[in-house]
């Protein structure tokens, strides 16, 4: 049986994930909207959502379809948690989204992401899912990121790691 080093373990992430909801706030504290695609770019992120036209670590925040469930169970809920309650943009299956911290992804077949950190939940989460809705989602906020390359994010489309980081500025 061979063994891998920790090095070598980071730059290995064979699963391919997939876009399951896309959501954009247009205003602090309004309502997510759900759309079939939306525009990702790097001097805005995601166009038209509130945190767009802010350049840094946060232009994008994603949350693994998984987790949802996970913290519907810790809630004691039969069904998964709707994403609009986590309020983030981008819900994914299939892959680690905490193995994307500090690595580089693609998003469909133009966009590239770099996640910058966890997206630790706030206050808001005991109010949007309830009593202990905070510490539900602790360890399962998902990650924040900021655009390499933009492009057009489509429901459906393929998230996966790429080995060799592109050099930005």
């Amino acid at each position: 049986m061979a063994t891998s080093n920790m090095s070598e373990l980071l730059k290995s992430i064979p699963q391919v994930g997939k876009v399951e909801w896309i959501g954009i706030r247009a205003k602090r504290r309004a309502d997510l909207v759900e759309v079939d695609h939306a525009e990702i770019t790097i001097e805005d992120g995601l166009v038209a959502d509130h945190y767009s036209s802010k350049k840094g670590k946060r232009q994008v925040t994603l949350i693994q379809a998984e987790h949802l469930e996970a913290v519907a169970g810790m809630l004691q809920k039969k069904e998964p948690i709707s994403p609009f309650l986590t309020r983030r943009n981008i819900v994914v299956s299939g892959l680690n989204l905490n193995a994307l911290k500090n690595q580089q992804f693609m998003i469909g077949p133009e966009i590239i992401l770099e996640g910058t950190g966890y997206c630790h939940p706030c206050s808001r989460m005991e109010d949007n899912l309830g009593a202990g809705g905070y510490n539900a989602m602790r360890g399962h906020g998902g990650i924040t990121a900021r655009v390499i390359q933009g492009g057009t994010i489509q429901k459906g489309a393929t998230i996966k790691f790429i080995d060799k980081k592109i050099k930005v500025d």
